[in-house]
């Protein structure tokens, strides 16, 4: 910018000063204004206006800047407390979960005689070869194989191998698994093997059974490892083949094994090991 240029600016900034100086020291009179003060007026207001509306327009948005910035911290503080609620809401729900899978367990170890161990699962079969799960107690803690595992809604299973502090549970809905088992209601017995992960096959039925859908079926006590009258599951299908020698039965499991996650071990002694003892 020129020399010549910023002086023209400022002569026309000092002749809007005096002219407002002019105008306010009028204001206190009530006559009207001169001709030579209304030339003045018209000259210098267009410039006054200007100016005021630009003042006005930088403090507009320059508040509009200060107030989007707050509301931007607002909204990031407010986006923050509410991950925070939504982790602890998580959390509390997952403890009053627990709490409930725990005081089922509680109930139903109340209603055997034998003394019983909670564990928890925190693995399960790598391999994929085997259903079976692995608990965060061994025999440290006084398990051993061939121990019952049961859940609040029924069997899971028995113990098949057993470190210091860890053991391994083979599930019932295992086709390696065999559980001796009777219908409650027309006390028919079976044995209870694993077809697939929800579906469990009850073999050796009688033709002349009278088994239905619906009836529940129960542990036999006959294997000497699970105690009689623990429940297993319950029929979902009878069928009879022409020329088989046995009724064909479907049970469905009365424990959820996707969601398996607290058990309790019965500590019970394993009738092979005092069977071996006895023969020795």
């Amino acid at each position: 910018m020129s020399f010549r240029r910023i002086r023209i600016i400022w002569i026309w900034i000092l002749f809007a000063l005096v002219a407002l100086f002019l105008l306010s020291s009028h204001l206190k009179r009530t006559r009207s204004w001169s001709p030579a003060e209304q030339l003045v007026v018209e000259i210098v207001a267009p410039f006054q206006n200007a100016l005021t509306k630009t003042v006005a327009g930088v403090e507009g948005v320059w508040e509009k800047y200060f107030g989007l910035v707050r509301v931007y911290e607002d909204n990031r503080r407010l986006r923050e407390e509410i991950q925070s609620l939504r982790i602890q809401n998580a959390r509390y729900r997952e403890m009053l979960a627990t709490r409930q899978r725990l005081q089922d367990l509680l109930q139903f170890k109340e209603t055997t005689d034998w003394p019983m161990m909670a564990a928890q699962v925190i693995g399960r079969d790598p391999t994929g070869w085997f259903k079976s799960v692995i608990l965060d107690k061994g025999a440290r803690s006084g398990l051993a194989v061939n121990m019952p595992v049961v859940s609040a809604e029924g069997v899971v299973g028995r113990v098949v191998s057993v470190s210091a502090g860890y053991a391994k549970v083979l599930l019932i809905i295992d086709q390696n698994s065999a559980v001796d088992c009777l219908n409650q209601v027309t006390r028919d017995q079976g044995v209870l093997r694993g077809a697939s992960t929800k579906i469990c096959e009850l073999d050796y039925v009688i033709k002349t059974s009278r088994m239905a859908r619906g009836d529940l079926i129960i542990t036999s006590g006959m294997g000497r490892v699970f105690p009689k009258g623990l429940p297993v599951g319950r029929v979902i299908g009878v069928s009879d083949r022409p020329g088989a020698l046995f009724k064909d039965v479907q049970v469905r499991p009365l424990v959820d094994f996707n969601r398996l996650e607290e058990v309790l071990v019965i500590l019970k002694e394993d009738p092979l090991a005092s069977r071996r003892q006895e023969e020795d």
